[in-house]
């Protein structure tokens, strides 16, 4: 009797850490962060509920989020989540066509980057860009007569977000690459066989008819994880100027804006605010995401 309770609950028992921790470290911080979105908080007094005020104060009264935040935000998301994402597929792709050895050794070096992004940001961006003539960049402008004084390059509003944009395309090759190049590797081979017989002629139609079908599940975890960690990776301006908010808020987004509120400011209930539609913002690309790649038979 006993051993038929433990096998009939044993699922329960299997997910119960999981569960646990979802609750405790993603569900129960969500629920927190909307409730204090409609309070005015300073993290010391007991809060005071204002129902929608923070809300529409970040559309109607924030002219910085209007101005600055949301249009960085929108352009660094639309060039780095799509261009990393269209990057790590094609070197995907490259890699899963050499032998095994130089295939490994091209996949560690490529992913490399997104491992080590914090360390490299300080240690050779920030080095390439110095504002001084000691930096590679300037350094060779200025041997080539292209500019006769060294350009602040991440102090100024006009190059801070394109570096920024460099330097996470540099640093996209992350998880969601390893799972597209994984699914390219296991796709059955008589599939491209079959379709050869059925009249495709080139790796193009390959792609399009055999792989992308053969991959969904890789490319929808792909996809989900380059969501994420565009709107995630505002950490790169800070980094790269040194002071939070960037220079003239040019590489500010709103994960920046949040810190900015929530702990240099200490206004949490306008910080919370701010998650919850940063939240909404990739909950809503991740369904697009996931209707693009949903499995439809």
């Amino acid at each position: 009797m006993k051993r038929n309770i433990l096998d009939k609950y044993s699922h329960a028992f299997l997910l119960a850490p999981f569960l646990l921790s979802f609750l405790i470290f993603i569900l129960l911080p969500i629920l927190i962060a909307i409730c204090l979105s409609f309070t005015n908080f300073n993290g010391v007094q007991f809060p005071d509920f204002v129902f929608l005020d923070n809300y529409i104060r970040v559309f109607t009264n924030d002219s910085t989020f209007l101005t600055k935040i949301l249009p960085n935000t929108i352009l660094y998301a639309v060039i780095v989540g799509p261009g990393g994402y269209l990057l790590s597929f094609f070197m995907a792709w490259v890699l899963s066509q050499l032998t095994k050895v130089p295939r490994t050794i091209l996949a560690i070096l490529l992913y490399s980057p997104s491992m080590t992004a914090g360390v490299t940001v300080t240690t050779i961006w920030r080095i390439l860009f110095s504002g001084d003539r000691t930096g590679y960049l300037n350094y060779a402008l200025l041997q080539f007569g292209i500019i006769e004084e060294p350009i602040s390059w991440l102090q100024s509003e006009q190059f801070l977000l394109p570096i920024m944009i460099l330097v996470a395309l540099w640093s996209s090759m992350g998880i969601g690459f390893l799972s597209i190049l994984s699914g390219m590797l296991n796709v059955n081979q008589e599939l491209y066989e079959a379709a050869h017989l059925d009249g495709i002629r080139n790796r193009f139609q390959e792609v399009i008819y055999v792989t992308i079908p053969s991959i969904r599940p890789q490319m929808l975890f792909g996809a989900v994880m380059a969501i994420v960690n565009t709107f995630n990776s505002a950490g790169l301006g800070v980094q790269l100027s040194g002071s939070n908010p960037t220079p003239g808020y040019a590489g500010s987004l709103i994960a920046n804006h949040i810190d900015d509120f929530g702990y240099i400011r200490y206004e949490m209930g306008y910080a919370a605010a701010l998650s919850v539609i940063l939240l909404l913002i990739i909950w809503l690309t991740s369904r697009v995401a996931y209707r693009l790649f949903e499995d439809k038979e």
